[in-house]
């Protein structure tokens, strides 16, 4: 008798868990997904005029995400190996600084200032892989740390001032159209097809995963960690470069803290793509799709007319939101 009544309450709770289990690994894998078409929808019916769904406006979406996109796969690379990088903001700004003073103090060729900055840019990551696996300083402290270097020679270079003698060739890189479609989502397309590439296609990718996946079994296996992490960090370093080097171009001149902000969007995009179709696992698909998905969001809130306060309450609720999901889907795919 005690046998019946005690098994039967756990007959009837485990449908309950079941179906709580399926409905949260569901939300988990393609809640991103079903926020995109909900903001879509409505979006779509609030802006006036279907401002919002023209075909003008969601290329100009895609193309406000491409800088973003840049960076966020680049830090995709970093978090993918178990680590996280807070001076990608930093770095990108530092960049858009030097490429325009090069050319306009130094007076190189846009040919020359764009690889030295490159450079520069993969030296400020090297460096943060080389803190963080020699020194062994928690990537945290060790990235905001470097971040904050990155901070003084921005000032220390530009003298506190933006620096606005460019070419009309370099406004191009972002300002100029290929086949009707603007230069950026060209060059976002080639970045995240050569990020996807190497990260799934290629020995350093597969050991990048490794590492991320269990450090010591893959030290274990003869993998190089720390030389895998310090690649790692290049990675994010080049692409940060990159998108200083895009947003200058844009703004037309290299202004001291004008990336600083694509911190946060970065980090919102990446945990929002790795609740993307997989079980809490970062990718570059899914950060391109997180991408995407805050910029509706912007772009849909200021063609509403919404005060700006309610687009950084959106921005930080996105990413909890992100981490959030991104916590659930990793709870689910280890049970």
């Amino acid at each position: 008798m005690n046998l019946t009544t005690a098994t039967a309450p756990q007959t009837k709770e485990r449908p309950v868990r079941d179906t709580r289990r399926l409905v949260l690994t569901a939300v988990s894998k393609y809640g991103t997904l079903i926020a995109m078409g909900i903001m879509l929808t409505v979006f779509g019916i609030g802006v006036p005029n279907g401002a919002f769904i023209a075909p003008g406006n969601l290329l100009n979406i895609v193309n406000q995400s491409a800088l973003t996109a840049i960076i966020a796969c680049g830090l995709t690379m970093v978090l993918v190996v178990g680590e996280f990088d807070l001076s990608v903001g930093y770095a990108a700004s530092l960049a858009g600084v030097l490429v325009t003073g090069l050319m306009a103090n130094q007076h190189l060729p846009m040919l020359v200032a764009l690889p030295v900055t490159l450079v520069v840019g993969g030296l400020i990551g090297g460096a943060n892989g080389l803190v963080v696996t020699k020194a062994r300083v928690n990537a945290v402290v060790a990235t905001l740390g470097i971040g904050t270097i990155v901070v003084g020679l921005t000032f220390g270079y530009s003298a506190g001032s933006p620096i606005v003698l460019v070419p009309k060739e370099f406004a191009q890189l972002t300002l100029g159209r290929t086949l009707g479609i603007q230069n950026p989502i060209w060059i976002m397309a080639v970045v995240l097809a050569v990020l996807w590439v190497l990260l799934n296609r290629t020995p350093l990718g597969q050991r990048i995963q490794a590492v991320g996946a269990n450090r010591d079994a893959a030290r274990l296996a003869g993998v190089r960690v720390d030389r895998t992490k310090i690649a790692a960090f290049v990675i994010a370093g080049l692409c940060a470069a990159l998108t200083g080097i895009l947003l200058a171009s844009l703004l037309g001149s290299g202004t001291i803290s004008a990336a600083d902000g694509y911190l946060m969007d970065s980090f919102a995009a990446v945990f929002l793509g790795s609740a993307t179709l997989r079980n809490g696992e970062f990718h570059i698909i899914g950060t391109l799709v997180g991408v995407l998905v805050v910029n509706v969001g912007f772009n849909g809130l200021s063609l509403m007319g919404t005060p700006t306060f309610w687009q950084y309450i959106f921005k930080g609720g996105i990413l909890v939101l992100a981490v959030a999901l991104s916590t659930i889907a990793r709870r689910y795919a280890r049970t």
